[in-house]
């Protein structure tokens, strides 16, 4: 029987996914096995019309200290080609993430370095300890962190970017926060209570129009305001203020009444 590395459940009650590394005796450090057995859990959540929200977090100590330092050897032995097929397993792994269209939100703690941060900047939201440390580490090891970099630079900035990815420094929850890695810092014993509340102002809104708005991020983003962003997004809203949950949305607030989407 083939060990598992994710642990994911889902509560029916509320609908949220808790996704769960779980290598803690390495920090949940990435290998082959985890990312694939993260990427099919990630692929089933997407088509899972029951799950309201994920959370990813992992077990033990830490939420994750990057690559696995095995993998990492077997890796210095293998071909440019076999190189690319993990690279794009990994990148497979964290587009999934990014474009799941349910919120997602990162509870970090402990240590979260290289990939990891990787993880944290697909999601949409990141809650973290104030004792967790963070690093772009991969200069260090004469390494590049070029598969993270689109989601860590559209979170962080290209600037920011520039300084941890060339010193690959450690740096704290607090400059994690101050850069844009990361929306809370919490004391560890707060850390869950943080995302409850988090999951608690997720859980007002209408379920198609956060969908709707994970779309619409993907569509916009990085685009010129031209006469076709215009349009497109004049045809979104159109298309969304016309479906049943736009439409009840905007009664229940002119009657002062909970949408129907809100569980008493």
């Amino acid at each position: 029987m083939n060990q598992s590395f994710v642990n994911t459940v889902i509560d029916d009650a509320s609908g949220l996914a808790t996704v769960t590394m779980d290598r803690a005796e390495v920090l949940n450090a990435f290998d082959a096995a985890l990312i694939a057995q993260l990427t099919a859990d990630l692929e089933t959540l997407a088509k899972d019309n029951g799950v309201t929200a994920v959370v990813l977090t992992g077990a033990g100590k830490s939420f994750s200290a990057g690559a696995d330092l095995n993998w990492m050897r077997r890796m210095a032995r293998y071909s440019e080609d076999e190189n690319l097929t993990d690279a794009r397993a990994l990148g497979q792994m964290l587009k999934n993430l990014h474009d799941l269209p349910k919120p997602t939100i990162a509870r970090v703690h402990g240590v979260a370095i290289g990939g990891a941060l990787g993880l944290i900047a697909a999601c949409d939201i990141a809650v973290a300890s104030d004792e967790t440390l963070f690093a772009i580490s991969e200069v260090r090891l004469g390494l590049i962190p070029a598969v993270i970099s689109p989601y860590v630079i559209a979170a962080i900035g290209e600037r920011h970017f520039q300084r941890y990815a060339l010193t690959g420094e450690r740096f704290a929850a607090s400059e994690a926060m101050r850069i844009g890695l990361v929306h809370g810092v919490v004391a560890p014993d707060e850390l869950d209570e943080s995302v409850r509340n988090v999951l608690g102002e997720l859980a007002q809104a209408s379920p198609r129009a956060k969908a709707e708005v994970k779309a619409l991020i993907l569509s916009i983003t990085g685009r010129s305001i031209d006469s076709d962003v215009v349009e497109e997004t004049a045809t979104r809203i159109a298309r969304v203020r016309a479906s049943d949950e736009g439409q009840e949305g905007v009664q229940a607030f002119l009657e002062k009444r909970r949408p129907e989407w809100i569980k008493p």
